[in-house]
């Protein structure tokens, strides 16, 4: 039965990215969908988002700069820095992708989480031990925002838009540069001239 569950969430996941890839227009190579695919179901288990304490056993959440930190000052193995980095790139596109409105509300920004994740796989591309693994690296590390709008259009594909979702498409497209909220805020004719002068001062 737990086989089955497993299986059909991986269909599931299957279908929406690739839906969702198709409507943001995203040229990308077959393994950069199915890493998404596996990233997502391994945060449908939210205990994945934290570290376990050696201590006491109990849950804690690390801070993108300790994930970085603990990966830089790594020892070898190699394989268990690229863990911590393939980690930090992970969970950063993972919670700017789904939960990028709320990270409005923090000190720490969508842009953040942006630039953590964006050099995580960067320098994973740089470093991995396979020609295939750089490649598909190399695409999230590039196509960071697109990758993320993904994310997002597969969290709100049923949301209802309010006035305040739609100051949230702005923020974000002012800060982030997202094409996939370019799109909204033009859908509901919100996007002029002057819009796009700033956008690009």
């Amino acid at each position: 039965e737990f086989d089955t569950l497993l299986v059909s969430s991986k269909h599931f996941f299957q279908e929406k990215v690739e839906t969702a890839v198709e409507k943001r227009g995203i040229k990308t190579i077959p393994q950069a969908v199915n890493y998404l695919v596996d990233l997502l179901e391994h945060y449908m288990f939210t205990d994945n988002l934290f570290e376990k304490d050696q201590d006491n056993g109990k849950l804690k959440k690390q801070t993108l700069a300790e994930m970085y930190l603990t990966a830089q000052q790594a020892e070898q193995p190699p394989e268990k820095r690229i863990s911590l980095l393939k980690k930090l790139g992970d969970t950063s596109l993972y919670i700017s992708g789904f939960f990028s409105d709320s990270l409005k509300r923090k000190i720490i920004d969508v842009d953040y989480y942006i630039n953590m994740g964006g050099t995580a796989y960067g320098t994973l591309a740089a470093t991995t031990n396979t020609d295939l693994n750089a490649r598909v690296f190399e695409e999230f590390s590039e196509k960071f925002v697109d990758f993320m709008d993904v994310l997002t259009l597969i969290s709100q594909e049923s949301a209802q838009s309010s006035n305040k979702d739609l100051l949230r498409l702005y923020d974000r497209y002012m800060l982030t540069g997202s094409e996939l909220a370019k799109e909204e805020l033009q859908k509901q004719g919100l996007l002029n001239a002057e819009v796009e002068k700033r956008k690009k001062a």
